[in-house]
């Protein structure tokens, strides 16, 4: 994240929440037009910030690079703005260890997903690495692949269990999420997977109650900006509590029917550089 630039009043400061995957990003490829759109929002006095499932060890400067007021990672778990750590939730000792032993037991391929780094089980690592690079060899051509974001973090932990996690990315189990899930109990829920969902049992299993909402509620109470002038921008499953929470919420076209449902309006994806016009068209640019 970058200092905050020069600002120019404006009538109604705004709070602007987006996802990456899908959203700000195609493929880990931030397109030029969203890099602009994001620095003149900032420019304007309004604050931009991310709000992803992603952990912060898996935000490279591609895609940070435009600068931000701060971020939600983690679907929620986690909220820094300027610096400052508002909300760090992570898994407790229980629960964690209920939910590796879970996902041993049916031989998933997992990521725990750590601020500072993401951790996969030793056997697991070349199935977890030729799922990732499948997944972005389907970026158009000529983009070069955000593979890298995910696999440059990853490390062969033997001790999972003891690590201090905020989510977990499964993606490959012999059975649905759904079920693995129930097999962990109530403190449990699961969202859909961004990049491996192809007949995989794929999906993102977090603490129940815990979603990008949250992040939001902290990060306007944190500036002294009302909910009615935050605006959530997004495109996946764990987005829907934030579109739904937002004073503006916004979903990218061919989303969900339920996503669809909840937002205000839709914006273009990001290779047709949606954000340019979803910014314009709310006088934040």
């Amino acid at each position: 994240m970058s200092s905050t630039p020069n600002t120019t009043p404006t009538a109604t400061i705004r709070a602007v929440f987006l996802d990456v995957d899908g959203t700000y990003a195609d493929y880990g490829i931030v397109p030029e037009g969203h890099v602009r759109a994001v620095r003149a929002a900032r420019a304007a006095g309004h604050k931009v910030l991310l709000c992803t499932g992603r952990p912060v060890s898996m935000l490279p400067e591609a895609i940070l690079g435009a600068g931000f007021d701060g971020l939600v990672a983690s679907a929620g778990a986690y909220v820094e703005v300027d610096g400052q750590i508002l909300l760090d939730r992570r898994f407790p000792a229980d629960l964690a260890a209920r939910t590796v032993a879970a996902l041993d037991a049916h031989n998933a391929v997992y990521i725990l997903e750590a601020q500072d780094s993401l951790h996969v089980a030793p056997g697991a690592e070349a199935r977890l690495r030729a799922i990732i690079e499948e997944h972005f060899r389907r970026a158009p051509a000529g983009q070069s692949k955000g593979s890298s974001a995910i696999l440059g973090s990853v490390k062969a932990t033997t001790n999972r269990a003891d690590t201090a996690f905020a989510k977990i990315s499964v993606f490959e189990a012999p059975v649905p999420m759904q079920l693995i899930a129930e097999e962990i109990g109530p403190d449990i829920a699961v969202v859909a997977n961004s990049i491996a969902t192809e007949g995989r049992h794929a999906g993102e299993l977090y603490q129940q109650g815990i979603s990008k909402a949250d992040g939001v509620a902290a990060v306007i109470a944190h500036f002294g900006i009302e909910r009615e002038d935050s605006v959530a921008i997004g495109d996946g499953a764990n987005d829907l509590e934030m579109v739904a929470f937002a004073g503006v919420g916004i979903a990218i076209e061919g989303s969900s029917p339920e996503l669809l449902a909840l937002a205000d309006r839709t914006a273009a994806p990001p290779h047709r550089e949606g954000l340019v016009d979803a910014f314009t068209a709310l006088g934040l640019i």
